[in-house]
């Protein structure tokens, strides 16, 4: 079993998927010859060809609306959109085509598509590299949405990602790329060569796509999680003692209910942490569930930890970031309601 890093474990799922068919193709911006602006894609056309692995121009509606086109006549099309904060100019051909396509075809054509998209913040990007759109994608139907915490978890969904019938997006914590990430932005990270998720096995494995994690059991207070929102919800549950159970959502559509509920259901309380805005957030989404579910269980309200109903800023990014001083607060305050 190797280490890897989260770039090196989603090219290693890419690898053995073109390795295993031949219908796998990777293309987007840079990420031929250059491999991608993170080096996802690093020495897959010089191994594939570039008729498997290559660069397309600066024109993210073309790159989906030619994947949709190639997935309709029986490719399996991975592409990437350089940041997350870039796919608008295609979101038209992902909801309007992508999504529609089976549904409006009744079953004669499928869109076996991946789209990969960097997204987060974190990274000091500034307004349009750090955006969290998870919430658009969930809000379509005939679209998964998929957002991995680690690199064992990233092969594992990417593989059953590409493997799906239908389209998937597919969202990388950039922040993740190499280590976990607490939110504490003054210290270092531990590199995922340190880390038990950093061990990936070697060749094909998938995880399902609707199956969360439970990264960490307790008895006061559920937190559910996704991205770099985990580790700060980690680094929040040891900071202040509360004996938090972490939910690692894994994939956000479709949602792994029973996991929630049953946790819920046992802790009667709940925290919701996510990067993204607060108005409108896949939180509310979240919040909302467990209160229909959980609703006799629930000792206190839902709490939310997000980001600020704001562009994500430059000079204060740790002040937009949901740091684990925040999320700490509302375990806190949730348990003291």
């Amino acid at each position: 079993m190797a280490r890897m890093t989260m770039i090196e474990a989603i090219r290693d799922a890419m690898d053995v998927m073109m390795a295993r068919d031949e219908r796998v193709v990777v293309f987007g911006e840079d990420v031929g010859y250059f491999g991608g602006v993170f080096r996802c894609t690093a020495g897959l056309q010089q191994k594939y060809g570039k008729t498997r692995c290559f660069d397309a121009p600066i024109n993210e509606a073309g790159i989906v609306g030619a994947a949709i086109g190639m997935a309709a006549y029986g490719l399996h099309p991975c592409i990437e959109i350089q940041f997350a904060d870039y796919m608008y100019p295609a979101y038209d051909q992902i909801v309007s085509e992508a999504a529609r396509l089976r549904y409006r075809s009744n079953g004669e054509f499928t869109c076996p598509l991946v789209v990969r998209m960097p997204t987060g913040g974190g990274i000091f990007g500034g307004q349009t590299h750090s955006q969290s759109p998870e919430a658009l994608f969930t809000h379509v139907s005939g679209l998964k949405t998929v957002v991995p915490s680690n690199p064992y978890d990233a092969k594992g969904l990417l593989i059953a990602a590409i493997e799906d019938p239908d389209p998937v997006i597919f969202l990388e914590p950039k922040r993740l790329y190499n280590g976990p990430f607490d939110g504490h932005h003054d210290r270092p990270i531990t590199p995922w060569s340190k880390h038990d998720l950093g061990e990936v096995p070697n060749g094909h494995y998938t995880l399902p796509l609707g199956k969360a994690s439970i990264v960490r059991e307790g008895a006061a207070v559920t937190v559910l999680a996704y991205g770099t929102m985990v580790y700060v919800a980690q680094a929040a549950a040891a900071e202040t003692g509360v004996d938090a159970e972490i939910i690692d959502l894994r994939t956000l559509l479709p949602l792994d209910m029973e996991t929630i509920v049953a946790s819920v259901k046992k802790t009667g309380r709940c925290v919701v942490v996510h990067e993204a805005t607060l108005t409108s957030g896949f939180g509310a989404e979240l919040a909302s569930l467990v209160q229909e579910a959980c609703f006799f269980q629930l000792e206190a309200p839902i709490a939310r930890v997000t980001g600020w109903d704001t562009p994500y800023p430059h000079a204060q990014e740790w002040d937009y970031f949901p740091g684990p001083a925040r999320v700490g607060r509302a375990l806190v305050e949730t348990l003291e309601a």
